[in-house]
């Protein structure tokens, strides 16, 4: 192309002052959805189901039912589901912790 006045991105025009840091841009994804992050702690727990002993396996199974049957298994049996999911990833430690901070994200979207 030849002539005209197309221009993309920023265009900042500064004149005087001090301590100029630049452009700040604000981009924030959208929050994720309580079925996402019920999705989210449910594959983790799954991948996470074979690294356990046998009674934590138990717990894992029996949680993932109602964490798939959201909304319809309601706020109290999920958040009871996903209590038995952090007391199984804290158990086993470091290995848990994303499992951990995902249930801790999924509490705070149902109020905890």
């Amino acid at each position: 192309m030849t002539g005209g006045d197309q221009h993309f991105g920023d265009v900042v025009n500064i004149h005087g002052g001090q301590h100029h840091q630049g452009i700040v841009h604000h981009h924030h994804a959208p929050a994720p959805t309580l079925q996402e992050t019920l999705k989210a702690v449910a594959d983790l727990a799954r991948a996470l189901r074979g690294e356990v002993p046998e009674e934590d396996r138990a717990s894992i199974d029996a949680a993932l039912p109602v964490l798939a049957a959201e909304p319809a298994a309601g706020p109290g049996a999920q958040r009871r589901s996903l209590m038995a999911l952090a007391a199984v990833a804290v158990a086993v430690g470091t290995v848990g912790q994303p499992l951990l901070d995902t249930v801790r994200a999924a509490l705070d979207l149902l109020g905890r």
